[in-house]
């Protein structure tokens, strides 16, 4: 699921290189003798097929170092910070924008991305609006925020974002633990951007989250699978990627986009301006985008990949899919995060801790 493991495992991770731990003598970075050296991944947990790692260092003899991260707000300071000089990492639309923005990623060589090719165009230019000139990244998976319910427990139609706010089913909704992903129903319900940094519409989206929650059985994040799974809860604001694995292990499960509009991500792997191996990087990157590895990935993970090659080896029920592929007037409803600023993710930060601090009756 897209958000697991803790820092811990960074923080581990840079106290090893830090004090040289990794001390092969076949090579300063501490590859296995014989290999062609490492790459260093920072990726979301479980965002990719264990198998397709071991895949690549037997093509390539490259050694993967794999870390992994819950959320990009944990994974930016890690990066900021430089004590752990990762090689590709993956974060999110509004982060890379954040991360290019402050001069924390280098220009990748396409040259040694040939597989760049089977690309979706619709993807790669929705990714200029937060790489305009696609210099600095390549997607590797796109979705959708929306609601996953379970149609035993809800009748009507989930159209709006509205319903998450019902007292019918009070202790029966699940939230993102999440300050963006949270603020995404009430300001699309205000018809505000969700990008506003504006104090007014902040405050009124501010009170809506408080009044919900009352209602809010949780605020969780890898969870949301397990208790939809499950029947625990009735629904869930859920990335469009989590929904293909739950309905299949619970069919009652069904996904919609709110007719409000939403959130459309795009999350891609970029190269860190610290990497010491920026070609092993860029090697990592290309095997990613075999048609037969990102369908394999796209198997296992289930959010939607980018790579029409992959796309050409699917099942036309999966294509048809739309909480996998979701239709153009899904996406003209959404919107893409961008940064906000330190000032601006300050507000959203507190204005989140005043949520998470209310008293609810």
């Amino acid at each position: 699921m897209k958000k697991i493991i803790s820092l811990s495992l960074a923080l581990i991770m840079a106290l090893t290189l830090v004090t040289g731990c990794g001390n092969s003598s076949d090579s300063k970075n501490g590859s296995k003798p014989g290999s062609k050296g490492q790459v260093k991944v920072y990726n979301w947990g479980e965002y990719i097929d264990e198998e397709v790692i071991k895949m690549f260092e037997e093509e390539t003899g490259i050694e993967v170092v794999y870390d992994m991260f819950e959320t990009n707000e944990e994974m930016y300071p890690v990066i900021e910070a430089g004590g752990v000089s990762y090689d590709a990492i993956c974060p999110s639309d509004y982060m890379i924008e954040k991360m290019i923005k402050n001069d924390l990623l280098q220009e990748i060589n396409f040259d040694n991305i040939p597989n760049m090719k089977y690309l979706s165009k619709t993807i790669m230019d929705g990714s200029k609006d937060f790489d305009p000139e696609n210099k600095y990244s390549v997607p590797y998976t796109f979705g959708t925020l929306g609601i996953v319910y379970n149609k035993t427990m809800v009748k009507e139609p989930v159209t709006s974002w509205n319903i998450l706010w019902d007292k019918n089913y009070a202790k029966n909704i699940l939230m993102y633990n999440s300050v963006r992903d949270a603020f995404v129903a009430p300001l699309r319900l205000l018809g505000a951007d969700i990008n506003t940094t504006d104090d007014a519409v902040l405050r009124k989206a501010t009170d809506m989250l408080i009044e919900e929650k009352s209602l809010v059985q949780s605020y969780v994040m890898d969870q949301i699978k397990d208790l939809m799974i499950s029947g625990s809860a009735a629904m869930a604001m859920c990335y469009s990627g989590e929904v293909l694995a739950m309905q299949e292990e619970n069919p009652d499960l069904a996904y919609a986009v709110p007719e409000e509009g939403s959130n459309f991500f795009i999350d891609s792997w970029v190269i860190p301006a610290n990497a010491e191996n920026k070609e092993n990087a860029e090697a990592w990157i290309n095997f990613l985008n075999k048609p037969e590895i990102a369908l394999k990935n796209f198997e296992y993970i289930t959010y939607s990949t980018p790579n029409t090659g992959a796309q050409d080896l699917m099942d036309k029920e999966l294509l048809e899919n739309p909480a996998v592929f979701p239709d153009e007037k899904i996406l003209d409803k959404c919107s893409i995060f961008h940064t906000l600023g330190t000032e601006g993710d300050s507000k959203m930060n507190d204005l989140w801790i005043e949520i998470k601090g209310a008293s609810v009756e």
